[in-house]
């Protein structure tokens, strides 16, 4: 089920974070948190590109159907969510997360309804006539996030090295 994925917490984090805010100054946070972040993007890249390459194939129809209800495009809406935070307080790391405040009120769940594989629904909006369509490949959160975070974390603590030696 997606959630976030966090690099955070760990005692170099909150060591560096520390001496960042005695020695290095405001520059020096701000170059580590950009950086911190560059090191979260291509995670959040290759999750906004496993969900608009999921497939829902549809039943098929046995009429003719008019255009959809919704003008929306659903996978480029869903990957407009995915996001990056970087954080410098008392737990400094990256997170990346789908944030629901940027989905529309009716597709909410809808991540985590495609990473469990059913997509059940109303056929164009009719309460009475439901369809269910199976996403492929099905995971499309925990997959990405399993292959892409040992990658995001080598990447963070490449830069804690930098950093602590810029701090020495």
């Amino acid at each position: 089920m997606p959630s976030s994925v966090q690099i955070l917490g760990t005692g170099q984090l909150i060591e560096l974070s520390r001496r960042l805010r005695t020695a290095g100054g405001p520059r020096l946070r701000q170059n580590t948190a950009r950086r911190i972040r560059r090191a979260a993007e291509p995670l959040q890249r290759d999750l906004q590109r496993a969900i608009r390459t999921v497939q829902l194939p549809g039943p098929g129809r046995t009429v003719r159907g008019g255009p959809s209800p919704t003008a929306r495009p659903l996978r480029a809406t869903l990957a407009g969510a995915v996001r990056i935070s970087v954080r410098q307080g008392a737990s400094p790391g990256a997170r990346v997360w789908v944030d629901r405040g940027r989905l529309p009120e009716d597709l909410r769940n809808m991540p985590w309804v495609i990473e469990n594989g059913r997509v059940r629904h109303p056929v164009f909006g009719n309460r009475r006539r439901w369809a269910t369509q199976w996403a492929r490949p099905t995971g499309w959160w925990s997959r990405t996030v399993q292959a892409g975070t040992p990658r995001m974390r080598a990447e963070v603590e490449r830069i804690l090295g930098d950093v602590r030696r810029d701090l020495q």
